[in-house]
């Protein structure tokens, strides 16, 4: 198996290619990378910053270097001795521009009668093809006909063969597609899509056919050996996510396949996926979770109610999931109730509806891990049960044939409902600790145990050692030092929640959730400028659907949020007191950054470096993840630590880098000391501070956890570390020390420890 020793994840775009990413190769290598990971590298919408829009899977993206800047990258990492992940979307096509997509193109001008109208997720009994590009409905009065293309100002789409002549309202009519504006087109839609993007159609890899004229290219760069693995991209929207395992299995018999499923907590992958684990968000709840003090919890709580904010959780995420069945998803629910047989229309809508938004996880894969499904039925009954007889005959429907058009749509579509409900608006309402509002995460969950935590790394490296582990991605609602700040918030509760009313009654946001959030915000991510803040808090706002929302725009409101940054950045006084509070907590931060990274990067699994995070990254959520990373400062450290620099925990960042260098460059120097997986517990007066695990016979780690309340406890005094019999030496350090090393000594330094044994 081509299983990388850790990677490195960038993001390709335009300004970002093959060429700017295999001069990357040396400092990688330095670093101690074992491949380089890559989003998308399929040709994609023009112009596209992330690649996710693909719109011709059978070659390397031209604005990427095409094919040959491809292969020279491969051949770049092959000859430095680093390996190639590669992102890919199987779910999707972009048809934002449909020239650009030949496959969209030819069903549009041919209709069912194209080549392409079944490699589309298309409803055909339903007529013509629904195409929401309009402002509304009454815009088609605004088309013209120009070079035997139907135009509609920016947009432009195909005339059917013979079909060409009239007013250009008349062409249109003769069409297999019908143009039409957004609100019809959401309500109306008769094709599948990703979440609510109408630009991205839904891709039929069910079929042995399509997969194999979408799959085709990549699996030949796996087959030459230039790919040695495939991340695997919404695998929840598939019609059979476990066959498409089992078929890319079989493309790709000796590639690392990690899959993008989010796992609640509890939750498993189906053991039926041939595949080694998953993008690692699952260990990233549980890293920065055993960070976290669960005392502070009810604290948290009052500042979140005092301010206005709702503090149950479970009715704001049900709230926010029937938001998006009723007005978001509205065409798939009504074309997955239609499949639903002898039932009231109504009915049937409302009961699809109801078992969407109860399910306890993402989506079930039935037949198999049908508990799912039955938990979801069960708690959908008990919120409404006026609709006994409808989800008596769902339930019946769906057991029944469990692979069928009914049981397969649902369950497609449920991953979104929750997807979208929880993640992208829930997380936006409930702000009441935002360290834990995160992608598979659990905001309900105050922080995670120590034991917990144990119990969880050792169910990972007993069922999947190589899934991958991360920290931060381009998906993530903030990155991993951020969220290591907000974590050491949760040891100055009230400290924090005093400030926070202060600061809220000169400054405020008139929307308690986005509120709390700028607060959280502005202190995480400090230092932070007008235009970053400004950005993000828009977006906040956008998907909390509270106040205003991407389609629907309170514009007075957007106003006010716009000036907040300005206004509290330029008040002078509460800026200091801002700063002033960040700076009790920028060093604790540090501290849980170290200890987290290292738990990633030494504990079970495969562990992912974003792109840049190897220093300080107080990021927020995409586009303010994305932006360019100065590979020149990272250089200049990493030269420093290869000539010996153990840099001072600081401002800089350069601990970390210093600290990933160690660690990746032991992993894919000495593989066998990352083996298996063994608690260790310490010993004294402040052993619940000290978290640490063994790896194998020969290596152990060891960190420092809840920082603040260490120091505020009198330090480590007596607390030691009982080892396994023999010297060991830390990698970070050099220094040595026996079997029972005492605390204060061992964290000297640093805040974090990586122990080998001398005589391995």
């Amino acid at each position: 198996m081509n299983r990388p020793s850790s990677t490195y994840r960038v993001q390709l775009h335009p300004g970002f290619t093959f060429g700017d990413a295999a001069e990357l190769t040396g400092y990688l290598r330095e670093l101690g990378v074992g491949a380089l990971y890559t989003s998308p590298v399929l040709d994609a919408t023009p112009g596209s910053t992330h690649g996710y829009d693909v719109v011709d899977p059978t070659r390397a993206r031209p604005e990427l270097g095409g094919e040959t800047g491809r292969k020279a990258l491969s051949a770049r990492l092959k000859e430095a001795g680093l390996g190639l992940v590669v992102d890919i979307v199987p779910n999707h096509m972009a048809v934002e521009v449909p020239k650009t997509d030949a496959w969209w193109w030819d069903v549009l001008r041919l209709g069912r009668e194209s080549a392409y109208a079944g490699h589309f997720d298309i409803d055909w009994s339903r007529g013509r093809l629904l195409v929401p590009v309009l402002g509304d409905d009454d815009a088609v009065a605004e088309l013209s006909v120009e070079d035997d293309e139907l135009v509609y100002y920016d947009h432009r789409f195909p005339i059917a063969p013979g079909t060409g002549e009239g007013s250009p309202q008349q062409v249109h009519d003769r069409q297999h597609y019908e143009l039409v504006g957004w609100r019809r087109g959401n309500a109306e839609l008769n094709y599948r899509r990703f979440f609510d993007i109408t630009t991205l159609a839904a891709v039929t890899v069910e079929k042995a056919e399509v997969f194999a004229e979408t799959h085709g290219e990549v699996l030949r760069w796996v087959a030459e050996g230039e790919v040695q693995g495939l991340r695997v991209d919404h695998p929840d929207g598939l019609a059979d996510p476990g066959g498409y395992m089992r078929r890319l299995r079989e493309g790709a018999p000796g590639a690392w396949l990690v899959v993008e499923k989010i796992l609640h907590p509890g939750e498993a992958l189906p053991q039926s996926w041939p595949v080694d684990g998953t993008t690692g968000y699952d260990a990233l709840r549980e890293i920065a979770g055993v960070f976290v003090d669960p005392s502070a919890a009810s604290a948290f709580t009052r500042l979140a109610g005092e301010l206005g904010g709702r503090t149950d959780y479970h009715a704001v995420e049900e709230q926010a999931r029937r938001l998006v069945t009723d007005r978001i998803l509205v065409a798939e629910v009504r074309r997955i109730a239609a499949l639903l047989a002898g039932v009231d229309p109504e009915a049937a809508r409302s009961a699809v509806a109801e078992v969407m938004i109860a399910f306890p996880v993402y989506r079930s894969y039935l037949p198999e891990g049908g508990e799912n499904w039955t938990a979801a039925v069960e708690r959908a009954r008990a919120r409404r049960p006026d609709l006994g007889a409808a989800f008596d005959a769902l339930d019946a429907q769906v057991r029944a044939e469990p692979t069928g058009e009914l049981a397969t749509r649902l369950q497609q579509t449920s991953g979104m409902v929750v997807a979208k409900g929880t993640e992208d608006t829930t997380f936006y309402r409930f702000t009441r600790f935002a360290a834990l509002n995160e992608v598979g995460g659990n905001p309900d969950r105050f922080g995670l145990s120590v034991a917990d935590f144990h119990a969880l790394a050792g169910q990972r490296a007993a069922a999947y050692p190589a899934t991958m582990t991360t920290l931060t991605t381009h998906d993530t609602k903030r990155s991993e030092d951020t969220r290591a700040r907000l974590a050491a918030l949760s040891e100055l509760p009230g400290e924090f929640a005093a400030a926070v009313r202060s600061w809220t009654a000169r400054r405020p946001i008139d929307e308690p959730a986005l509120n709390l959030l700028a607060w959280q915000t502005l202190v995480g991510a400090w230092p932070i400028g007008e235009d970053r803040l400004r950005d993000y808090l828009d977006k906040a706002a956008k998907e909390s659907k509270l106040r205003t929302t991407w389609t629907d725009h309170d514009e007075p409101f957007e106003r006010a949020v716009a000036a907040w940054p300005g206004q509290v950045l330029g008040d002078a006084g509460l800026a200091a007191e801002v700063e002033a509070f960040v700076d009790r907590v920028r060093g604790p931060g540090w501290v849980n950054s170290l200890g987290q990274k290292l738990l990633q990067l030494a504990g079970p699994g495969i562990p992912d470096v974003y792109q840049g995070t190897e220093l300080w990254d107080f990021s927020l959520v995409d586009p303010d993840n994305r932006r360019e990373v100065d590979y020149a400062a990272r250089r200049e450290i990493l030269g420093r630590v290869r000539d010996g620099d153990r840099p001072e925990v600081d401002e800089t960042g350069a601990a970390k880098l210093f600290l990933v260098h160690q660690v990746l460059n032991l992993r894919r120097d000495r593989p066998e000391l990352f083996t298996g997986y063994r608690p260790l517990h310490a010993e004294g007066a402040a052993a619940d501070h000290l978290l640490a695990f063994q790896r194998g016979a020969d290596l152990a780690v060891a960190v420092t956890r809840l920082p603040v309340g260490l120091e505020r406890e009198g330090g480590w005094r007596d607390t030691v570390l009982p080892l396994t019999e023999g010297v060991w030496t830390d990698a970070l350090t050099g220094l040595t020390v026996g079997d029972r090393p005492v605390a204060a000594a061992l964290f000297g330094r640093y805040p974090v420890a990586l122990l080998v044994r001398e005589d391995s």
